[in-house]
């Protein structure tokens, strides 16, 4: 399968200090694959330069065979790359649908709309005249996964999208994933719960300390080979 995405030999830096060390990573159309790692291993830093927010050389980050490195964080989205960010991040002061639409400013055509997200998410249809800090935390994180649905992406980044809730909503939203990928939509996870991961990813890497310390067919990686990649034992 050819890739969607790519990096070469991708590095970072916050100022003089550097988080990514040649970070060589791809994922293929249709493919969902999991980024695990300990706190600090890289992920977010990973994930800003693909969205546009730390800068990297042109040709370190190639989505649908051009590069994208350094090029701002609106026209990523232009292209077709949305994420889900760590804490959601909703605009409190707006309604659930006012939160939805914001998704939707680039007016990229596709699959997702209100309609869709709302037979994905019910319960948003119910509440959507609500506050957005009003709903619950996995009410919370549907209105996240909406909203960046609603820009019709090509790629979706969700960044710990299970963090602060309790296991039975993480089952249920992770439940909805086959849905969201039905038409053909490439996601990246970075997940904190190893068996998470495995389950609904088709490939696995694990990065530590800035570099991909293991990467395989999330099936076939075993627990010792996953533990000694996270913690570098």
């Amino acid at each position: 399968m050819s890739a969607l995405l790519s990096t070469s030999v991708l590095t970072a830096f916050y100022g003089d200090f550097q988080a990514l060390f040649g970070i060589d990573f791809e994922i293929a159309f249709g493919e969902i694959v999991a980024i695990i790692g300990a706190n600090g291993a890289g992920k977010s830093t990973f994930l800003k330069s693909l969205t546009g927010l730390l800068k990297a050389r042109p040709d370190a980050i190639v989505f649908d065979g051009a590069p994208i490195g350094g090029i701002p964080a609106h026209d990523i989205v232009g292209r077709g790359i949305a994420m889900v960010p760590e804490g959601r991040r909703l605009f409190p002061s707006l309604t659930v649908e006012e939160n939805l639409m914001i998704g939707a400013y680039r007016k990229r055509t596709g699959p997702w709309n209100l309609n869709a997200v709302y037979g994905l998410f019910p319960v948003l249809k119910e509440k959507r005249r609500n506050a957005g800090n009003a709903l619950s935390g996995g009410q919370q994180q549907m209105v996240a996964i909406g909203r960046a649905l609603m820009s019709n992406p090509r790629l979706l980044i969700c960044d710990e999208i299970s963090l602060g809730l309790a296991p039975i909503v993480i089952k249920d939203i992770y439940d909805a994933l086959p849905r969201i990928t039905r038409g053909g939509l490439t996601v990246i996870v970075v997940e904190q719960d190893v068996g998470t991961a495995q389950r609904v990813s088709n490939r696995l890497y694990c990065f530590q300390e800035g570099r991909v310390s293991l990467q395989g067919n999330s099936g076939e990686l075993t627990r010792e080979q996953i533990s000694r990649a996270y913690f570098g034992v």
